[in-house]
């Protein structure tokens, strides 16, 4: 039987005496589902981009970097969907861990989301 964990990529990140049980979470989990789940969240923030500036494939790249961050910061029902995308893909033990600090996940998820989105808007 299929898990949740077989389409994730392992990224093999090594992880040191000095590694936080919150950066193995991150590395281990939460970083190959937003990998595994990259190109939904770019089609829906692009959509997204549009329907609140119908300008923006036209905007500079210092001005989509400044949306990109506006809007996953600001605006909270863009930030829940993207932080429902990726719960929606643990696994009973793993919601376990992020419920048990889900203020730190939560600010992580997002602040990968806001780098990945910078990276791969043109």
């Amino acid at each position: 039987m299929n898990t949740k964990t077989d389409p994730r990529e392992s990224l093999n990140l090594p992880n040191s005496e000095a590694t936080t049980p919150i950066e193995i979470f991150q590395n281990q989990t939460l970083r190959p589902i937003l990998k595994l789940q990259n190109d939904l969240f770019l089609s829906l923030f692009k959509n997204y981009a549009i329907r609140q500036n119908s300008g923006f494939e036209t905007l500079s790249m210092p001005k989509k970097n400044i949306m990109i961050e506006q809007s996953l910061q600001k605006d909270s029902v863009l930030k829940n969907t993207f932080i429902g995308m990726t719960i929606g893909m643990f696994t009973a033990e793993e919601l376990e861990i992020y419920i048990s600090d889900s203020k730190v996940f939560n600010k992580r998820i997002i602040t990968m989301l806001i780098e990945r989105l910078k990276s791969q808007m043109k």
